[in-house]
């Protein structure tokens, strides 16, 4: 299956200029990226892609099997960036593409002038045996699972204004809504397990490429601290606390995540 009309590539920006790939979180698409991508197009060539199962992929190519984890989706990063051969690319990968990025680096190092680490999350369930604090107790990520199996459409409305954050701001919490009930529910209820029940806090350690982590000051989902764990634990990495509040800062504060991208994609080439 071609790989571009699998996962919905699209390339702008300048040609021959230092590449940024886009990756977008669970239940959304590269319509995320719309308002930083503007900006980020006048300095770099720029790579939006849908991953499998969202958006404009085809959905054709979604297996339970393949995509039953963050291996699948990393697999997919990868084969994105071989079949644009454009060298090597700056991964901004938000949320959940945050660990398919640094597992697709781990892998091929390679492929990769660094890494955006975007209200990055390692794990979600907190772990009392060593302190670490992901933001939600077990039982807390089984209600939020069951609430999704039993409703996903009550699911999606309840819990995308919580994720957007900025309760002044109620548009951006209805477009994540509106996102999240145009995904199929069979799929997002997969998505959903792997993005809240993976747990790649081992593979920190084993990034060797320049990272950038960035998360926001506020996030019900990604709390600053998890950032800092995530900084902790990538040798070399960039610590850069973003202003901005909620969990999608590309949509609440798209000035200041471009200024963050641009900043280290510049200087990782």
């Amino acid at each position: 299956m071609d790989v571009r009309s699998r996962n919905h590539v699209r390339v702008t920006g300048r040609a021959g200029a230092p590449v940024v790939v886009l990756a977008h979180g669970f239940g959304c698409d590269q319509n995320m990226w719309r308002l930083v991508v503007p900006a980020l197009e006048r300095d770099f060539t720029v790579v939006l892609f849908d991953h499998v199962g969202s958006g404009s992929s085809q959905m054709s190519a979604w297996s339970r099997e393949r995509y039953g984890s963050l291996d699948g989706y990393a697999d997919d990063v990868l084969e994105v960036c071989r079949e644009l051969a454009l060298g090597p690319v700056t991964l901004v990968g938000h949320s959940v593409s945050a660990m398919m990025g640094v597992l697709a680096a781990v892998r091929e190092p390679e492929a990769f002038a660094g890494l955006v680490l975007l209200a990055p999350s390692p794990c979600f369930v907190d772990d009392p045996a060593t302190g670490y604090r992901g933001g939600f107790s077990a039982a807390d990520i089984e209600e939020l699972l069951e609430s999704l199996d039993a409703n996903y459409l009550g699911w999606s409305g309840a819990m995308a204004p919580v994720i957007m954050g900025n309760p002044d701001r109620p548009e951006l919490g209805e477009e994540l809504t509106n996102s999240f009930c145009r995904t199929d529910p069979q799929i997002a209820r997969v998505f959903a397990r792997v993005t809240f029940l993976s747990d790649n806090r081992a593979d920190l350690a084993a990034v060797r490429v320049p990272t950038l982590v960035a998360p926001c000051s506020s996030d019900a989902i990604a709390p600053p601290e998890v950032g800092a764990f995530v900084h902790a634990h990538i040798p070399g990495s960039r610590l850069v606390t973003l202003n901005a509040t909620g969990h999608c800062p590309q949509l609440a504060a798209p000035e200041e995540t471009v200024a963050a991208i641009a900043a280290f994609a510049g200087a990782a080439r």
